[in-house]
């Protein structure tokens, strides 16, 4: 009687542990979505520097509320953003 117990009490914790990890998987799935939503990448203004990552928002650049941000414009060509500086070595 006692083992038929610990076998459900088993079993229980088991799906508990289940419906925990895959609740997990769901929320962080959703959020990993929800970051690739963030425009800053590829946007003109972004500079590419953890100093000053935006130029025109740079409280907002890189989180969550840039997605919605009214001043993205498209990364072009010849941004400086986009351009990669070359150092002359001595």
């Amino acid at each position: 009687m006692l083992a038929i117990f610990f076998m459900c009490l088993w079993v229980s914790m088991l799906i508990a542990f289940a419906c925990t990890t895959l609740v997990a998987l769901k929320e962080g799935t959703s959020q990993v979505k929800r970051m690739h939503q963030i425009p800053c990448h590829n946007c003109d203004f972004f500079t590419n520097d953890h100093r000053l990552k935006c130029t025109l928002n740079p409280i907002i650049a890189c989180t969550e509320n840039a997605i919605c941000c009214r001043d993205f414009e498209p990364k072009t060509a010849n941004c400086n953003a986009s351009q990669k500086i070359r150092r002359k070595l001595c």
